[in-house]
């Protein structure tokens, strides 16, 4: 999949997770996952998403251990 498909999805998925806060967190697993994929295509992760996986990634864990 090219590198502007994913941040087209990704921006998607950014769309919906302020418009469907309900679904946030299968929203989210759907972004890591996309993040993979440019992972995978050896292109670098632009560092605006790569702070919002962390900071999704701390308040979801923070979630379940509560």
């Amino acid at each position: 999949m090219a590198f502007d498909t994913l941040m087209a999805e990704i921006s998607l998925l950014l769309t919906e997770m302020e418009n469907q806060p309900e679904d946030r967190h299968e929203l989210w697993m759907q972004l890591v996952e996309k993040i993979s994929e440019i992972r995978a295509m050896g292109m670098p992760v632009p560092d605006d998403l790569l702070k919002m996986e962390k900071q999704l990634e701390k308040e979801f864990t923070s979630e379940t251990k509560s």
